[in-house]
């Protein structure tokens, strides 16, 4: 494995970050307290090419790696978390599963639109009653010759409100042994008959992100909307899972650096006690726990972003680079708050809001505890790791590159 960025890799940072710092920052307060997503946003990211960076050229996107990929999302949580969500739902859980279970029929109708941002796409597993248990989902879709009709409700869905497409799990089987074996993906356009959506305000963070609810009642989606074929939901929901858990470990990798980077600020500029409030030892061992973290983050995110460019399954790896980054990612943020003393539990500094926003990763795209279950169920070789039936794409330059 080579760690080292190529002059791509830092192009890309240096792009994402100059959007991310120069137009998001200093409106990101604004939008927080409203509860709303600032409109430019999804627009200016498409612009950008960002909302394809790591999808083949022929499909649209801008042919880039998954290591570009987790960079960039390093760099927009540094920002707000709201900015890397909108990559965990329309990249790593829409259209990265589109790029590695759809046809060539599918991934020119919705995969090359949603690569040029012209669509945006979310992606709709949780239900009201169904949540880390998948086997739980209600929602059917009942085949009636060439067409499904489906119904039920998916709820905390990012970008309910704003997407063009979802990519859902119903279930096609009611009847199966294992119920996860009765359930199927579709991509749904979300401008048809029988479907209504809306949003969730009142969170405790991602405010200015659009999280909300998408409701079915008997919408008719013909038959080549399957993803795969009927009783492979589970799998493509969780290989979707592998991909959505890589952008929300490197995001918030971001986290903690923003976290380390605003408390080195507060603790050089402010004085207890005749001195700057760095030169306490409490103050500098806090410092370190975040140096530690964010390094070891950013390590666990690169090394499966290389098993991601090589082909290789890496379901425990992303796992364990989301569960280590999200937890430290809230501890960071909480030190922050700690380091800026009163100033901190005000919102006119950014701690406060890094860590409410990091409470939510360390729920969804996989629970705390769920990860530590992953974890553990491999080291006692209770879980296998071989591969799917089918493995996201490893990233090939030339046929990246390549025009259709």
């Amino acid at each position: 494995m080579d760690f080292a960025l190529t002059d791509e890799h830092r192009m890309v940072q240096q792009m994402v970050k100059g959007f991310a710092q120069k137009e998001v920052s200093p409106v990101i307060k604004e939008y927080d307290r409203k509860q709303a997503m600032a409109p430019f946003i999804l627009p200016r990211m498409a612009e950008l090419g960002i909302l394809g960076i790591c999808l083949p050229v022929r499909y649209g996107g801008q042919g880039m790696d998954y290591i570009a990929l987790g960079l960039a999302c390093e760099e927009l949580e540094a920002v707000d978390s709201t900015l890397r969500v909108v990559m965990s739902v329309h990249m790593g859980l829409n259209s990265m599963a589109l790029l590695q279970w759809g046809t060539e029929e599918q991934k020119e109708r919705f995969l090359a639109p949603q690569a040029r941002g012209e669509k945006i796409a979310c992606f709709g597993l949780t239900e009201p009653g169904a949540g880390s248990d998948v086997a739980a989902i209600l929602s059917t879709a009942k085949r009636d010759g060439d067409i499904y009709i489906i119904n039920g409700e998916k709820m905390w869905i990012s970008l309910a409100t704003k997407a063009d497409h979802a990519l859902i799990v119903a279930r096609t089987d009611l009847d199966a042994a294992d119920p996860h074996d009765g359930l199927s993906a579709f991509m749904v356009e979300l401008n048809r008959d029988g479907v209504t959506s809306g949003d969730i305000h009142g969170k405790l963070g991602v405010r200015a992100g659009s999280t909300g609810w998408i409701a079915f009642q008997d919408v008719e989606i013909p038959a080549e909307n399957r993803i795969g074929e009927e009783g492979e939901g589970f799998k493509i929901a969780m290989s979707s899972l592998d991909n959505g858990r890589y952008t929300v470990a490197a995001g918030a990798t971001g986290l903690i650096r923003a976290s380390l980077e605003a408390s080195l600020r507060y603790a050089q500029e402010r004085k207890a006690f005749g001195r700057e409030v760095g030169k306490f030892q409490l103050v500098q061992q806090k410092i370190a726990h975040m140096v530690q973290s964010y390094e070891a983050a950013k390590l666990l995110y690169l090394r499966a972003g290389w098993m991601k460019n090589q082909g290789i399954r890496n379901t425990c790896e992303t796992s364990l680079a989301k569960w280590f980054a999200t937890d430290a990612s809230f501890d960071a943020a909480s030190e922050a708050i700690q380091i800026h003393g009163a100033y901190g539990y005000s919102d006119e500094y950014d701690v406060e809001r890094y860590l409410r926003n990091a409470k939510g990763a360390v729920i969804y795209e996989g629970t705390s505890e769920i990860h530590q279950l992953i974890q553990a169920g491999y080291a006692l070789e209770y879980r296998d790791n071989v591969p799917l039936r089918c493995e996201l794409p490893a990233f090939d330059d030339d046929i990246w590159q390549k025009e259709q």
